[in-house]
């Protein structure tokens, strides 16, 4: 009889909840941005328990991508799309300029990346550099993001995430002050060292895949971020 009553309350208790969040849905109820799972992402707001599912959400729609991207800071314009070379067709494509911090150049990112940079720096990336260095980063530096190639430069395999824009290797952080931390100091026991142990696990948390130092010679010198279907840290 128990078991029974039990049951009934766990039924209630679901359909209320469905209830709820679908009042919530419709803008029946008001709730803070922070604990709305429907409000769209800022990328400047404090974390909080929903970030997560908001940033999955957004990256997964086209128009909320846009529109978030929209409200972020970022610099950015649309380029046309493009069908060649064969399989690294690039559609949907922006050129991103500048954000809160410059970019060492131009480079083009989907959408989903583009909300990927800007989540990392103002989650991420400059909060470690005022924790650490008390100043902000004033340049991002990379070395491209768009390559019409196959992973690791392979003659055979699976294409990029670089083919598609999709990808990013961020290779320095130059502070307000002029001070410029490079992955060449990656294993040193120095802040710079801590500052990008820092980025990179922050990173983690912005892109599906970060690859650096530690996981092979090849990013010895990089983070390789993307938005690619795969979560991988290393």
């Amino acid at each position: 009889m128990s078991a029974r009553i039990v049951g009934w309350l766990l039924l209630l208790l679901v359909a209320g909840a469905t209830a709820f969040g679908y009042a919530v849905y419709l803008g029946r109820v008001a709730v803070p941005d922070r604990w709305n799972p429907f409000a769209p992402l800022d990328v400047r707001e404090l974390r909080g328990p929903l970030t997560a599912l908001k940033l999955w959400r957004t990256v997964h729609d086209r128009d909320l991508c846009m529109a978030t991207l929209d409200r972020s800071g970022v610099a950015f314009r649309p380029v046309a799309d493009s069908t060649t070379p064969a399989g690294c067709e690039l559609k949907d494509v922006l050129r991103m300029t500048h954000s809160d911090a410059d970019y060492s150049g131009p480079f083009l990112a989907t959408c989903p990346l583009a909300i990927g940079m800007a989540f990392f720096e103002h989650q991420y990336l400059q909060p470690a550099a005022v924790e650490i260095f008390g100043q902000r980063v004033r340049r991002i530096e990379h070395v491209g993001s768009f390559a019409c190639r196959n992973v690791n430069s392979q003659e055979e395999g699976s294409r990029s995430q670089h083919a598609s824009a999709n990808a990013v290797d961020l290779a320095a952080f130059v502070l307000e002050g002029g001070r410029r931390i490079t992955l060449a100091r990656w294993n040193d026991g120095s802040s710079d060292a801590a500052f990008l142990k820092r980025v990179h696990d922050g990173a983690c948390h912005a892109f599906n895949t970060t690859l650096g130092p530690d996981y092979n010679a090849l990013h010895r010198m990089h983070f390789h971020v993307d938005m690619g279907p795969y979560r991988i840290c290393r």
